[in-house]
């Protein structure tokens, strides 16, 4: 079930209410002020439970069912800092343990210039979210799933090829997380790096529907990612 499907679900049932409280409930939509978690669908649930158009038990079969197919959807009411780098970085040390978070201790050059470590291999990460390109709506709003054939874009951006071993892309969807792990020659001549400002140091990669059959190859699964990385990388130090 996508966000359109439950609206129209949501839509079925208030239609089933009395004339007064379907007429009050679009009233109290309308002016609706809402704040994280609490929004308009939230209060039309209630609204609705308390008019017992839906039982209790009706409403907790279409929570699993809603969650169960948008189990990242959260990760879409992140800001770009958290998403980006707390959630993305402790995701792949969760993972693989092998991830460390780099310090001087481990490598006396380290200055902050990559995110994590692995034996020696130094790793960047870049995570972007799918959004649909024909909204100009919230995050939350433009979240696709992963089968849907809708126009997507995802951009990775501040990439310094030079300053990391190997970079993992995380490409997130509704209700599935994608990984590409590439060595920095791979990044550095793959034909979809641009430069992100004229004569700058930082590239990007923008990922779409129309091209992301062209990361295919660079493509892992989440419990492979940890020995990709070592392979790209020891092979990058030889």
């Amino acid at each position: 079930m996508n966000l359109e499907q439950l609206k129209q679900y949501l839509n079925r049932l208030s239609d089933s209410l009395a004339n007064g409280d379907k007429q009050l409930l679009k009233a109290r939509v309308k002016t609706l002020i809402s704040a994280f978690p609490f929004n308009k669908y939230e209060y039309i649930i209630m609204f609705l439970l308390d008019k017992k158009v839906i039982t209790f038990n009706e409403y907790e079969n279409l929570r699993e069912e809603y969650v169960s197919t948008n189990k990242y959807l959260e990760l879409y009411t992140f800001a770009p800092r958290i998403f980006g780098e707390i959630w993305a970085h402790q995701h792949l040390i969760d993972l693989d343990y092998r991830f460390q978070r780099p310090t001087r201790k481990i490598d006396p050059e380290y200055e902050g210039q990559y995110d994590l470590w692995m034996d020696g291999v130094r790793v960047e990460v870049k995570s972007a979210r799918a959004i649909n390109t024909k909204k100009r709506e919230s995050m939350v709003s433009r979240a696709l799933r992963y089968d849907s054939n809708e126009p997507f874009w995802m951009n990775y951006q501040q990439i310094k090829t030079n300053y990391a071993d190997v970079f993992i892309l995380i490409g997130v969807w509704v209700n599935k997380v994608i990984y590409w792990v590439m060595s920095s020659e791979e990044i550095r001549n793959n034909r979809h790096l641009s430069h992100q400002h004229r004569g700058g140091i930082e590239y990007q990669i923008g990922i779409t529907r129309d091209n992301i059959s062209d990361f295919d190859m660079f493509k892992v699964e989440p419990s492979k990612i940890g020995d990709k990385v070592l392979e790209k990388g020891k092979r990058r130090k030889r």
